[in-house]
């Protein structure tokens, strides 16, 4: 048979035989003739993306293992790996058939004989709170139940004085003798003491102030285990030290507990004030602000982000609030004065109606011209009077007006301030990402903290490659789009704790904290591939958008000018390169 080379030939082959093997029509029935005319080899599946990922979704995440194999699987998703997520989801799924092999039956007989049997320093009462506490907190997983119910059961062991039943008496371990190998570990255990009691009180301690007892404890713990030198003294600190350890993870729910509590007040707080304050949207941003930190991990970065953007809210509503204050003021001045006018003018009416009426008999009584003349001179003089009265009344009502209009006018300019500052006092308007005033603020921070912790921060600058040209070719709209699209992908790839801030024009600038240098190239590497597989729309063609980028590490003698000058000239040594890369400075 010859070959075909021609795309429209072996097209309509393919139909031919399609038709002649009466096979049915399916794209894949066609796209196996096409290959097999065409002579080439099947070309690669394509990866799953979007089942994969609503499958990891769909399974729980309850436990330790099963968060963990969620994070495999979404990293394997990320990497486009089938043979990974394959791969963890046949372990996750052969340590639950392990599980389901576990020795259950001698673990139970061994925990009714250790029950019965004598041990020093346990009571049945201590055996069952110490029971009770290891099924209330393993009870979900099967694994981690059995795993702490046998070193409970080795716990006990160890104290053991007289088996029930048996007669047989196990002898308490007994200290190393001098000379022996173990004579050199008693040259570490005072120092093991120390740091055992000083992890006690400074860092455990330390984090219980709210709870004086346990703090307490903490202290007499570590006391006593600095004058711990018998093995009897170590088996009783070893007790207390468990029921310390028991405390302090039912503490940890209470406080997990009262967290959970605190945040779902704090989310129908946030939902009614939404509800009552529908017509004012300059406050919804900051109801956005706050719902989005309660719905996301808590970090201090978010917390102090919120509390800046807040502060800048309240100030201005405060002015509001002033001017709104003033121009009620000025309309109920306004109505009251409009109000005693309307009660003098009547008045004057009033009386300039009976004088004219008076006016009127005398002209039906006059006899000649020369009575007419002084009826006609009162008759000028009231209307005269009448009308200035009409003219004063007008002017003080405009002026009453004006005021109030000046008010109005005032009140909407605080109003587009504070909607407009709702959103960008520190963040960038167009972007949604910080502004060069959020990121200067963001970026003293991210240092004081770096040298407090003493941890590593790192500074990319990145820049779109051939904006000028985009704008050019598609217009200045698309060219905002695609920031807003690049501005985008940076929130939803990166880490929480990471800044995006705007430097300028197509400019941003990525700060990563606690992220080693190589660690920040691979983080703008990976970011640049997601860019790739996320493509820009421009209504149904698809615009690709790549940038290159400088990253460097924050040194002890850097400050920000100096640390953002040498990302910057990183970035332009990626331009010179052949752009779409990442130089590391």
């Amino acid at each position: 048979m010859t070959t075909l080379t021609n795309p429209f030939e072996i097209a309509r082959e393919a139909l031919r035989l399609l038709a002649a093997r009466r096979i049915p029509p399916t794209p894949d029935n066609y796209q196996t003739l096409y290959q097999e005319i065409a002579g080439t080899k099947p070309a690669a599946e394509v990866f799953p993306e979007k089942q994969l990922r609503s499958l990891a979704a769909a399974l729980p995440k309850a436990t330790p293992e099963q968060l963990r194999l969620a994070r495999q699987l979404d990293e394997a998703v990320k990497a486009a790996n089938w043979d990974d997520y394959k791969s963890h989801l046949a372990e996750f799924v052969a340590a639950l058939a392990e599980t389901q092999k576990l020795a259950w039956s001698e673990l139970i007989s061994d925990l009714l004989r250790q029950w019965d049997a004598k041990h020093f320093g346990l009571t049945v009462a201590r055996k069952r709170e110490s029971l009770e506490h290891v099924l209330t907190s393993s009870g979900a997983n099967p694994e981690t139940l059995f795993n702490r119910l046998q070193n409970l059961l080795r716990s006990w062991g160890q104290g053991r004085e007289q088996e029930a039943g048996s007669g047989s008496e196990v002898a308490p371990p007994r200290p190393p003798e001098a000379g022996t190998a173990s004579a050199a570990g008693e040259d570490l255990l005072p120092e093991f003491r120390q740091l055992f009691a000083f992890t006690l009180e400074t860092a455990i301690a330390s984090q219980l102030i709210e709870s004086p007892q346990l703090s307490s404890d903490a202290k007499t713990l570590a006391n006593d285990i600095r004058t711990a030198s018998s093995v009897a003294q170590m088996r009783e600190f070893l007790t207390r030290l468990k029921r310390f350890a028991f405390k302090l993870e039912l503490l940890a729910e209470d406080q997990a507990e009262l967290r959970h509590s605190l945040l779902n007040l704090l989310r129908l707080l946030v939902e009614n004030i939404t509800e009552l304050v529908l017509d004012d949207r300059w406050i919804h941003g900051q109801v956005d602000v706050v719902r989005g930190i309660i719905d996301k991990p808590l970090s201090q970065r978010a917390l102090d982000d919120a509390e800046r953007r807040l502060k800048e809210v309240l100030y201005k509503q405060s002015l509001l609030k002033a001017s709104l204050f003033e121009a009620r003021e000025a309309i109920k001045h306004m109505l009251a004065g409009f109000v005693d006018h309307l009660a003098d003018f009547a008045e004057a009416t009033s009386d300039y109606h009976d004088k004219i009426e008076a006016c009127v008999e005398k002209i039906s009584a006059a006899n000649d011209i020369s009575e007419l003349g002084t009826v006609l001179g009162e008759v000028i003089k009231e209307t005269r009077t009448i009308q200035i009265n009409a003219q004063r009344s007008r002017d003080e009502l405009r002026l009453t007006q004006q005021k109030v209009r000046e008010s109005e006018t005032r009140i909407r300019e605080l109003e587009g301030e504070l909607e407009a500052t709702s959103d960008l006092v520190r963040h960038d308007q167009l972007t949604g990402v910080l502004n060069r005033r959020g990121l200067e603020e963001i970026f003293t921070k991210e240092i004081g903290r770096s040298i407090r912790h003493d941890t590593l921060l790192c500074v990319g600058l990145l820049d779109i490659d051939n904006f000028k040209k985009l704008n050019d070719s598609l217009g200045h709209d698309v060219g905002d789009q695609a920031l807003i699209h690049l501005a985008t992908v940076c929130r939803e790839t990166l880490r929480p704790q990471d800044t995006v801030a705007r430097y300028g024009g197509e400019e941003f600038i990525i700060l990563l904290p606690e992220t080693a240098l190589d660690d920040a190239t691979v983080v703008l590497t990976r970011l640049q591939r997601e860019l790739t597989r996320k493509f820009f729309l421009n209504g149904n063609d698809k615009v690709l958008i790549t940038f290159s980028a400088g990253v460097t590490q924050m040194q002890a003698e850097d400050t920000q000018a100096t640390v953002i000058k040498r990302a910057d000239d990183a970035m332009y040594e990626a331009k010179g390169a052949g752009k779409n890369r990442v130089v590391t400075a």
